[in-house]
């Protein structure tokens, strides 16, 4: 590992006295906030920025930090790649801001207009490739020197279109210049990251932090092990935990002794009035979106589910409805569909008339449709490829059209699948099929890459949004019927 770490350090930090008194430090953490208004009634931009802004009212040590995740995927970041959240979260910047996977979706470039925009520094120091992008963040707060670690996920290049952009290891990256800030000086390591659960105990672990602020898994948590203090930090800002430390500073003899003690705080946002000012550019994004979005553009006589666990891990009647239409729009005989690309998580009650809002807040991601020529034998590594992680939720998962596939989850990964059918017939090594994809799968993402190597064929309507198709599909059938019929059989279930 390298051991020149891009670190800035503000003015006159190591001139700091030693303090009279414990002093208390503010962190507000926050990621994976997607939707500008939450759901409507819990989370969002409004009722976030209400409640950074009383942290900062009520203390102003405070440190407001996001860790990971906000330009993608929504609805509106379909039509502005994500300028929404920009404008949004300008109106109470950030002290520091990692980006996550999804500030990728749209594109390297895209991100560093976005990061320009912005009216806070984006970080993360395992990086590289990105002018502008910071580095380690040391703060001087009342007296305290405060090391912020900005670390994103090293998973990003399989997962989003991160172009040549290059990531080093996550955990090992942070540590090292945890360990490094502390040796610089640093009386409290905070970790920003943007990883999962896994890479979060890792560096728990490794007891280099003070305290880590850590998105990715969409849960909310907090933890304490003596050593460290930890948050993971929801989704769309719906739950929040601000973490007050009391710290006390002493120094003796030319050495400094640093102790401190957390109490994490519980804010539901269900219970937040929305700031004024924020929900006025809320109000105009809702109505600019009800007048795009609205239009019925058909009925579905089944029940739909896009549920998060679903899409991830079984057959779904909306995973079903997208690959039929993707094989449907480029006349393929199989389509793939990898379940993450399916955002929704809910359901629909059967009857239900959908909407270009509907289809658009499945399938948020812009991703364009492609039509490949591969062999079976690819076919099946990519099969394989889709299920290898299932226990784990991975959203490589495959919803499928013009195939059937029995998969065990017990068994060694890359040898799961067995029992496939294409049109009915066993699927064959060495025949070539034409397979319909996202360009992000096309490209190797969620570890596609049996899909790479074929002849691409875009003269017959691929290129297009995946979106678009599935659109198309809906209002030119009127009536749509999809259900679960066994495309995919899960053995011991």
């Amino acid at each position: 590992m390298s051991n020149h770490l891009p670190i800035l350090v503000l003015a006159g930090l190591f001139a700091t006295p030693t303090l009279a008194e414990p002093v208390k430090l503010t962190f507000l953490g926050v990621g994976d906030v997607y939707n500008f208004d939450g759901d409507g009634k819990q989370g969002g931009f409004a009722r976030l920025n209400a409640v950074a802004k009383a942290e900062k009212a009520a203390n102003p040590n405070t440190i407001y930090v996001f860790d990971g995740d906000m330009l993608s995927p929504s609805l509106i970041s379909g039509f502005d790649k994500g300028q929404n959240t920009v404008d949004l979260t300008n109106l109470v910047p950030f002290d520091i801001a990692v980006p996550g996977n999804h500030e990728f979706d749209f594109g390297p470039e895209n991100f560093v207009a976005k990061m320009k925009a912005s009216k806070y520094p984006w970080a993360a120091i395992n990086i590289t490739g990105i002018e502008g992008l910071g580095g380690v963040l040391v703060k001087e707060v009342a007296g305290v020197k405060v090391a912020l670690v900005p670390v994103a996920q090293d998973t990003s290049p399989e997962v989003s279109n991160t172009g040549k952009l290059v990531f080093s290891p996550t955990v090992d990256t942070a540590i090292e210049a945890a360990k490094a800030a502390r040796k610089d000086g640093a009386d409290l390591v905070v970790g920003v990251v943007q990883t999962d659960e896994y890479n979060d105990l890792k560096l728990i672990h490794s007891k280099a932090f003070d305290l880590l602020l850590s998105g990715d898994d969409h849960h909310y948590a907090t933890y304490y092990d003596g050593v460290t203090a930890y948050v993971e930090t929801s989704v769309d800002a719906r739950l929040l935990s601000p973490v007050d430390l009391m710290v006390d500073v002493t120094e003796k003899d030319g050495k400094r002794s640093v102790k401190w003690t957390p109490a994490f705080r519980f804010i539901d946002t269900a219970g937040v009035t929305p700031d004024p000012e924020t929900q006025k550019l809320v109000d105009g994004y809702k109505a600019d979106l009800d007048a795009k979005l609205g239009a019925v553009i058909g009925k579905s006589e089944t029940a739909l589910d896009s549920r998060r666990n679903v899409v991830r891990g079984e057959e779904s009647a909306m995973g079903d409805l997208i690959a039929d239409a993707m094989r449907a729009a480029v006349g393929a005989d199989v389509a793939l569909m990898n379940g993450g690309g399916i955002r929704g998580d809910k359901t629909y009650d059967a009857g239900v008339e959908l909407t270009r809002r509907d289809i658009l807040t499945e399938l948020p991601f812009g991703n364009t449709l492609q039509l490949t020529e591969i062999p079976g034998s690819q076919l099946l590594l990519a099969l394989e490829n889709g299920v290898s992680q299932v226990e784990k939720g991975a959203g490589r998962f495959p919803q499928v059209s013009g195939l059937t596939f029995t998969y065990d989850a017990s068994a060694e990964p890359g040898k799961r699948v067995s029992e496939v059918l294409v049109a009915g017939k066993p699927l064959e090594a060495a025949t070539l099929y034409k397979v319909a994809v996202n360009n992000f799968m096309l490209e190797g993402g969620d570890g596609y890459d049996a899909l790479g190597g074929g002849k691409v064929i875009n003269d017959t309507g691929a290129g297009g949004l995946v979106a678009n198709a599935v659109m198309d599909y809906v209002e030119k059938a009127k009536t749509v019927a999809p259900k679960i019929e066994g495309r995919i059989k899960a053995l011991g279930k």
